[in-house]
């Protein structure tokens, strides 16, 4: 499945922002209730850096694509006004002061219209995602119970990607992309200074080919892709927080808080509810695993975890276990020819620890959510997993199959025992046991679960001669 990798990095104010500025105060002193607390760690800066003249880079405008042919090529430069070039080069000086990278070459900024910002996002997402690569995530996703069947995933994107746009750093072509004809104030200044730090981490580490971070690499590893992401933007989001603590003029922080407090995002908060979670892991978790280094050793400590990026959601959901705790490789066989005519391999991936804790906790039926605490405890000991899906297009059908090697033969036991509750509640009738095997049978199809030792098996079939025949062949 597509996991969200927009390192043309959409900020939604609403969603990312609001998780620690909501609740701080234009006196630089932020608070915190302890519920959101507990949900989002809030930075601790010990001392405010100490700012000096930083020469920053001589910033380039260029004029706005047309509505009708969005492109990504660079375009034409053209005039900033005084005041925005100020305003600009004064953000990328402290950011850069601030995060200690320096800048290689300038970065071109492309103004855009409210409308044609949303719709470059919109036109950049698409074109990398295709309808039948949509398609193949609907099936999957509903699958495991993450979405219902009919869900609307495509309109759900476009609509997303339409929704408070603030601004993006494209790390394709290099540009960065600013609003223009509602004010360059403070919601669009604090934005600048969290894609200024893209900027300084691209030129500095090179995302795509240092990083290996790319829509075609991300496509086939989505587990060590959302580890790298959340190393990301969990860096720019410390960094634009500290410039909102120790740089933004009263003036903006008011208007980041007046502007977070008026703000509504329906569609967002229409989402189901794995995608509200999942579309800021990044920003949020990503936030508390960079702050867990910045803690120790600043900047330089957050600097070194370039050098050997954390590779799965478990290093970044536990940043105790980075780097030495790396995910067990698991290899499922190829089921093509046990399913027979008309089976195609939709998808091969790993699912990963926040995959697990997300299929527990956030099913798309609220009866089959577990609480977070017993969902997050069955997910902690994740050692490493496959998961393949195969669909008939012909008749509808889907299988799906994952095998998670878990740390320890007891962890497997905890996961096994949560997996009961939710597979009850998902498929609405009760378990066959035999010894260490379950299996459910209901109106849509069948699902079984095995456990051996620190192993756990699932399928889910369209009848269980089908499910036995994958599971013969996984034996084998």
């Amino acid at each position: 499945m597509r996991r969200v990798y927009l390192v043309i990095s959409v900020i939604l104010i609403s969603s990312i922002a609001c998780s620690f500025l909501s609740t701080a105060t234009p006196t630089n002193t932020p608070t915190r209730t302890a519920t959101e607390a507990a949900a989002t760690q809030v930075p601790k800066v010990t001392s405010a850096p100490a700012l000096t003249a930083t020469q920053s880079p001589v910033v380039e405008v260029t004029t706005a694509p047309t509505l009708e042919e969005p492109t990504r090529t660079a375009y034409p430069t053209s005039v900033l006004d005084t005041q925005m070039s100020q305003e600009i080069s004064l953000i990328q000086s402290q950011v850069i002061e601030d995060r200690g990278l320096q800048p290689t070459n300038p970065v071109p900024v492309v103004l855009l219209s409210p409308e044609e910002l949303r719709q470059n996002v919109t036109n950049d997402f698409l074109a990398d995602y295709t309808d039948e690569e949509m398609a193949d995530d609907q099936i999957e996703l509903s699958a495991i119970g993450l979405i219902d069947p009919g869900f609307d995933l495509k309109g759900f994107y476009t609509e997303l990607l339409s929704e408070q746009v603030a601004g993006y750093y494209d790390n394709d072509i290099g540009e960065m992309f600013v609003v223009k004809g509602e004010g360059f104030e403070g919601p669009e200044h604090l934005t600048y200074a969290h894609e200024f730090t893209h900027v300084l981490q691209d030129q500095t580490y090179d995302m795509e080919n240092g990083l290996n971070f790319s829509d075609e690499t991300c496509e086939v590893d989505t587990e060590r892709c959302a580890a790298v992401q959340a190393l990301i933007e969990g860096d720019a989001s410390l960094s634009e927080f500290n410039w909102f603590l120790y740089n933004a003029p009263e003036e903006d922080q008011q208007e980041i808080i007046d502007y977070i407090n008026s703000m509504n995002s329906p569609i967002y908060d229409s989402a189901p509810a794995f995608l509200q979670d999942d579309f800021v892991f990044a920003y949020n978790q990503g936030l508390q695993f960079v702050q867990s280094f910045y803690d120790e050793g600043g900047w330089p400590a957050v600097d070194v975890l370039y050098k050997n990026p954390p590779v799965s959601t478990e290093q970044i959901l536990h940043p105790e276990l980075y780097p030495a705790e790396t995910p067990i490789p698991v290899d499922l066989p190829d089921l093509t020819s046990t399913l027979g005519d008309g089976w195609r391999e939709l998808s091969r991936n790993q699912m990963g620890e926040w995959y697990t804790f997300l299929i527990l906790a956030r099913a798309a039926d609220p009866a089959a959510q577990l609480d977070d605490e017993s969902a997050q405890a069955a997910a902690a000991g994740w050692g490493g997993d496959e998961y393949t899906v195969y669909h008939n297009d012909s008749t509808s059908e889907t299988v799906f199959v994952m095998q998670t090697i878990w740390d320890s033969t007891g962890e497997a036991d905890e996961f096994t025992e949560a997996f009961q509750e939710y597979a009850g509640a998902r498929f609405g009738v009760a378990a066959s046991q035999e010894g260490d095997s379950y299996t459910w049978e209901y109106a849509e199809g069948f699902s079984s679960f095995s456990q051996s030792g620190d192993m756990t098996t699932w399928i889910i079939a369209p009848d269980s001669a089908t499910a036995q025949s994958v599971a013969d062949q996984l034996q084998q």
